[in-house]
C-alpha cells in the first residue's frame, strides 16, 4: 500500500503517466491543422499584421476536431466546434475593447466555462470539453485589440472557415458519403442530465475559483491559470483526470524551455539570426509548432503540451510583447496553480451513483 493505494494500482497509474497511445493516421490530422494554422498565418505575415495571428489561431483550432470521423460528420463536428471557439473570441475581444479585466473577466470565463462543458457534451465535441474555447476567451481579453472589433473577429471566423474546408477536401479525392451518417448528440436528459450539471459545475467551480486567487494574488495573467484549471477535467474518470493534470504541468514546463530558448539571447535563439524580423520568427515558430501539438495530441497530451505552450505563449507575444523572463515565469505559475486546483476539484465534485 502506497498512501492508500494498492501497489499493482499505483503503478499502473504511473506507467499511464508516460504510456504513449497508438498511433492513428495521426500526421494526416497533424498536418491538416498544421495547413489550417500556416496559410493564414503567412498570410498574415506578408500584409505586414503577424500581431493579429492570435485570432487566426484560435479559429484554426477547428481543425482539431473529427479527425477520425467520415467527411460530412467531420464537417458537422468543426461546425459544432467552430461556434465554440468563435464565442470564446468574441467574447474575448468584447473584454478587451471595453477594457474589462478582473473580476468581470473571472466571471464571464467561469460562466463561460459552465455553459460551455454542457454543449460540448451536448454535441460530444472531440477533443473533449471547452478548454479551447476558455483559452481563446481569456487569451483574446487579455490583449489590447489593435483592429476594431468586428475585423479582429472576422480574421478568426475566416481562419475557421478555411479549416473546415481543409478538413473536407478529401472528400473530393475519395468521394465517400455515409448515407444516413448522424453524430452522437445527447439532449442532456435524464440520468445524463445529471452527469452533464455535475460535469458543468466542476469546470465552474475550477475556473472561477483559480480566477479568484489570481485576481487576489496580483497575478498578471489569470486567464492561463483558469485555462490550466479546465484542462483535468476533460478526462473521462478520476485517474485519467489526474493524469491530464500532470501532464498539463510537466509538458507546459518543458514548453517553457522551447519558448525560453527562443525568446532568451544567446546562440541557440533564432532570433539572433534575423535582427529586424523578430514577429516572422515567431510566427514561423507558432506554424511549425503546430504539427506535433496535432500529432501528439490524442497519443500523448504530456508532448502536445510542449510544442502547444509555446504556439500560445508567441501568438500573445506578437500581439503584446512582454519581458521573456516574466513571461516564462508567470505562465509557470499560472499553470501550476491552475492544474492544481483543477485536480483538486476533480477529487473533491464527484457525481453520485
Amino acid at each position: 500500500m502506497i498512501g492508500g493505494v494498492p501497489v499493482p494500482t499505483f503503478l499502473g497509474h504511473a506507467r499511464d503517466l508516460y504510456r504513449m497511445g497508438p498511433a492513428n493516421n495521426d500526421k494526416l490530422s497533424a498536418l491538416r491543422v498544421a495547413v489550417s494554422v500556416a496559410v493564414p498565418g503567412v498570410f498574415l505575415v506578408l500584409v505586414g499584421r503577424p500581431e493579429l495571428m492570435m485570432y487566426a489561431v484560435f479559429g484554426a483550432l477547428t481543425g482539431m476536431y473529427g479527425r477520425h470521423e467520415s467527411h460530412q460528420l467531420r464537417l458537422k463536428h468543426q461546425g459544432q466546434a467552430a461556434a465554440m471557439l468563435l464565442g470564446g473570441v468574441c467574447i474575448g475581444v468584447a473584454l478587451s475593447v471595453n477594457h474589462i479585466h478582473s473580476w468581470w473577466l473571472v466571471l464571464i470565463e467561469a460562466l463561460f466555462a459552465g455553459v460551455g462543458s454542457l454543449y460540448a457534451d451536448a454535441v460530444r465535441l472531440k477533443p473533449i470539453g471547452p478548454f479551447f474555447g476558455i483559452l481563446a476567451l481569456g487569451a483574446c481579453a487579455s490583449v489590447p485589440t489593435s483592429v476594431p472589433w468586428a475585423v479582429a473577429v472576422l480574421i478568426a471566423a475566416a481562419s475557421a472557415a478555411f479549416s473546415v474546408v481543409i478538413g473536407f477536401a478529401g472528400w473530393f479525392r475519395r468521394r465517400t458519403w455515409l448515407a444516413g451518417a448522424t453524430r452522437n448528440i445527447s439532449l442532456l436528459r435524464g440520468p445524463l442530465n445529471r452527469a452533464g450539471l455535475v460535469h458543468a459545475a466542476r469546470y465552474l467551480l475550477a475556473v472561477g475559483v483559480t480566477g479568484i486567487i489570481g485576481v487576489l494574488t496580483g497575478s498578471g495573467h489569470p486567464h492561463w491559470a483558469m485555462a490550466a484549471a479546465a484542462v483535468p477535467l476533460a478526462g473521462a474518470d478520476l485517474p485519467s483526470r489526474v493524469h491530464r493534470g500532470i501532464h498539463r504541468i510537466v509538458g507546459t514546463f518543458l514548453g517553457l524551455v522551447v519558448v525560453a530558448v527562443v525568446l532568451f539571447p544567446g546562440p541557440l535563439s533564432p532570433l539572433q539570426y534575423f535582427p529586424g524580423h523578430a514577429a516572422v520568427v515567431l510566427a514561423a515558430v507558432v506554424i511549425l509548432c503546430q504539427f506535433p501539438t496535432e500529432l501528439f495530441m490524442a497519443r500523448h497530451y504530456g508532448w502536445a503540451m510542449v510544442f502547444f505552450t509555446p504556439v500560445i505563449l508567441l501568438v500573445g507575444q506578437l500581439a503584446a510583447p512582454i519581458n521573456p523572463g516574466v513571461l516564462v515565469t508567470e505562465r509557470a505559475i499560472e499553470t501550476f496553480v491552475g492544474a492544481t486546483v483543477g485536480i483538486a476539484t476533480a477529487v473533491a465534485v464527484q457525481r453520485r451513483r
